[in-house]
Order: C-alpha cells, then structure tokens, then sequence
C-alpha cells in the first residue's frame, strides 16, 4: 500500500464543511478559468467507440474500462480516460473561431491506476481546448497560458482564504519554467519523479516542458500519448506540497500536435497505423484548427488548497480496506 501519513495530521474542515469548500471552488474556478481564456462551456462525453481514435492512451499500458452497445452492433466502446482529442475534433465540428475555446467537466474510470495519495481510479477534471493560429505553435505562446492558470490557481487561493482562513493552503507567488533535459542536467543521478521534487521543492511551483521524447540519457522524463500534445511544446505544472514532502501535479497541458509532429511521435512510438483513424486523417489532411489544451484536476487542486492529505478527502471513491483502515487510524476522513 502506497500511503504517505502526515504527522499530526488534522483536518482543518469536517466531512460537511469539506464538502461546501469543494462546491465553492469547483464552482468559483471554473467560472474564472472561463473567463481568462474566453472558454465555453460545452457538454463531453463519457465514453467513446475505439475505431474513433479519439480516446487518450496515456503512457500507451493502461486499459480502458470498454463494453458494447446494442446499437452499436457490437463495436468496442471505451470509457474515456480523457478527452484531449474529442476536445479539438469538437472545436472543429462546432466552428469556434480563432481564440475561442471550451471547457468541460470529464469524469473517467482508470482501473489500473496505482492508488496512493494522489491517484484515484476516478479521475475528474477540467478538460479545456482553444483555438490557436499556425504561428502561435511556439512556447511563447505555451508560457502565456500557463501564467494564465497559475494567475487563476493563485487567485483561488485568495478567494478560500476569506472563506476558510482556517483550512486554506497557501501557495508560491510565481511559476517557474524548466525542460525535462535541464532537470536531468541538474540531477543526473535522480529519477525523473525524484528531480520534480527536488525542484518543486526549490522552487514552489514549476512548468516542466518537453514531455514524451528520448532524452540524452535514453530515458523519457515521463510517457505521453503520441497524438495529441507536441512533445517539444507541452508540459505539466507541479506545485511543491509540504502535508506530502513532494510535487503536486495540478496539470498537464500543451500545444497540440500538427501534421508533421504527428506523423514523427507516430513513428518514434511504433504506432503508424493510427494514421489511418478518422480523428488522424482529419490532423494529417490539415481539417482541424491548431488548438493549445489541457487537463486541470478538480479533486487534486481542491486538495491542495485545503491542505488535504488524501485525494479520497475531496471526491468519493474505492479505495483498498486496510487503506481506509490505515487513514481512518490518522484522522483522514476519506468520502
């Protein structure tokens, strides 16, 4: 069992008020997110058919929770594990214009998900996709968008402090940005989940780009699905979390790939065959607009707000007995 028990730990809030905190922020942030990245509000489905191409493969092991549908005449269909390609397909089929862009609320099952403090196997976030020009595919334009939503995170923290001063979490004042080749640059002989800590800790919060190609060692910092982030403009923002003693990882994001991009990831992975998925013909044929997007966690950023030791303290889901045994010996009060 994976569990990291806080010394002294004591929740600031109780199970009722912990619940008013997480309506409060899911409602107050996505409200707030909406509006600095001129995103709508759209609804997404749970789950999709597998000859789509449009679920996300994460590292390319895990196993989508499938079944079948009558009227489907029996074809595959996945429960998403997230939806950052049915996000840009939709803001092509709907006609979103240049800058414009959506959001939605995404619930997923990932069943093989090791369960720790952090990870669930009910994973929800905020799914967000925006239209881009051709000639904003560059860091330039990934740093502004990640200041955008470090600005919003940190202006949350503000708005729970007047509400729960007692419970609130409190957050660095700045976002700092950093590549997967620098990090191993600085901290050769650690594993790439130990250099995370190592600078989320030095730093507080930090961007770590260039996620999902072969480094100089011949390791990856990290997978990454092939098809939809650009591994040379992508990127994960961690903050450094005391109750834990490690990086938080509040979100992945990136500027998604185009023709070319997509057609080397498919290539370096091993996987050219999904070229010929609809959602991959649409890319390679230049029929989608070029989109930045990501995914923000809902649990983990009301987590880290309110100081919460567990993920299972800020959303109801299954957790093995002796890891409820064991939290509820600590005072951690999982839903």
């Amino acid at each position: 069992m994976n569990l990291i028990i806080p010394k002294d730990y004591k929740p600031a809030l109780d199970i009722r008020q912990t619940q008013e905190a997480i309506k409060y922020i899911r409602d107050t942030f996505q409200d707030e997110l909406g509006r600095e990245l001129k995103l709508q509000r759209i609804s997404a489905p749970l789950f999709v058919t597998r000859s789509s191409g449009l679920n996300d493969d994460l590292n390319g092991s895990e196993e989508p929770v499938h079944f079948t549908m009558t009227s489907q005449d029996g074809e595959e269909v996945q429960v998403v594990h997230s939806l950052a390609k049915w996000k840009r397909a939709a803001l092509g089929r709907y006609g979103f214009g240049l800058h414009e862009g959506l959001y939605t609320n995404m619930n997923a099952i990932r069943k093989d998900e090791e369960l720790d403090n952090l990870h669930s196997a009910y994973v929800d976030q905020w799914d967000w996709e925006k239209v881009i020009g051709r000639g904003e595919r560059n860091v330039a334009t990934l740093k502004e968008h990640v200041e955008t939503i470090f600005k919003v995170i940190k202006h949350m923290e503000h708005e729970v402090w007047y509400k729960y001063p007692q419970a609130v979490h409190h957050l660095p004042d700045m976002i700092h940005f950093v590549t997967s080749e620098q990090l191993l640059d600085l901290y050769p002989d650690l594993t790439p989940k130990e250099r995370e800590n190592a600078i989320t800790k030095e730093l507080g919060c930090v961007f770590v780009m260039k996620i999902g190609a072969v480094m100089r060692d011949g390791q990856k910092h990290d997978g990454r699905a092939p098809d939809y982030d650009d591994w040379d403009l992508n990127g994960d923002i961690l903050f450094w979390y005391e109750p834990l003693q490690q990086a938080l990882e509040i979100s992945s994001m990136g500027i998604r790939v185009d023709e070319e991009s997509l057609h080397r990831q498919l290539e370096a992975e091993g996987c050219l065959e999904r070229e010929s998925l609809p959602f991959h013909q649409a890319i390679l044929n230049a029929k989608l607009p070029c989109t930045i997007g990501g995914g923000i966690g809902q649990s983990r950023l009301c987590m880290l707000l309110l100081g919460k030791a567990h993920v299972g303290e800020v959303q109801a889901s299954l957790w093995p007995e002796e890891m409820h045994v064991a939290c509820r010996e600590a005072g951690i009060q999982l839903l």
